[in-house]
């Protein structure tokens, strides 16, 4: 990690006490599904913005959902969690992600696509991780924000199109130019917030995931397949999927659930 990122997250503000409460609910072996209701509900502006998320034509569902009970019925606590920490860590952060060549519709659309790829996959089979994968696959590209405000402060937006161009992979260039990538950012951030351990060790190792702690491998390697098949653009293409489904063969994932989620993601 440079000094320069980590001067940038030193200085994050901490999040917000409706992030905390969620957080401390969701932690508590003890709670309940009206606990998670009762803390969300008290924040109008974002109880809009789960249902708005919630209600996307990516998760599949044929009914509109219209309350947070009905959300977390649906998804469970865990990915409601992500849907609300999404919301309120992105407006934590002025977006410019134009050394990408994106911008921030395009960026909240990937973080979207990714989510709803994942949940549609895993929300049968794999229910019991979706507490860390919701958020992580919402927030795993956060990291690009600090990343993107570092080339400008350096000037070097020609040097990064250069290593994309060259290298045809985005954390390879971002590692060519800012000596950091992604993952790792995104990762040290929600460590600088307390997060739990597992959500750091997943998004920091999704590019590898058998170097993640074994009971968060399965994890990490899901969160690697979605980040192949939806690229930074937010396209999926027959060479990403094809891509993926050489990471699915390989960990071993459901590869039929995989094809159906694909139907409503693409």
């Amino acid at each position: 990690m440079t000094d320069e990122i980590l001067k940038k997250i030193k200085q994050l503000p901490p999040l917000p006490e409706s992030a905390m409460q969620i957080e401390a609910v969701y932690q508590d072996p003890d709670s309940s599904f009206n606990d998670m209701v009762k803390i969300l509900e008290k924040d109008p502006l974002l109880t809009a913005d789960i249902l708005k998320a919630a209600n996307s034509p990516l998760y599949g569902f044929s009914r509109e959902i219209n309350a947070i009970s009905q959300a977390v019925g649906l998804f469970g606590m865990g990915t409601v969690r992500g849907f609300a920490l999404a919301s309120i860590v992105k407006k934590s952060f002025p977006l410019d992600l134009s050394p990408y060549g994106i911008n921030n519709d395009m960026f909240s659309a990937l973080s979207k696509k990714q989510h709803g790829l994942m949940t549609a996959w895993c929300l049968r089979k794999e229910n019991k991780l979706l507490g860390i994968l919701s958020p992580a696959a919402f927030l795993v590209e956060i990291g690009k924000v600090l990343i993107a405000q570092t080339i400008m402060s350096e000037s070097s937006q020609e040097a990064f199109r250069d290593a994309l161009t060259e290298l045809q992979d985005v954390e390879a260039a971002e590692r060519k130019v800012v000596g950091v990538d992604t993952p790792e950012v995104s990762a040290t951030i929600f460590k600088h917030w307390r997060f739990e351990e597992g959500l750091v060790d997943v998004i920091a190792n999704c590019q590898n995931p058998e170097q993640a702690e074994p009971e968060d491998q399965r994890a990490a390697q899901i969160l690697h397949v979605v980040r192949v098949t939806v690229p930074i653009n937010g396209v999926i293409t027959d060479a990403s999927v094809e891509a993926a489904k050489v990471l699915i063969n390989k960990y071993a994932l459901d590869m039929e659930s995989f094809d159906k989620a694909l139907e409503n993601a693409r």
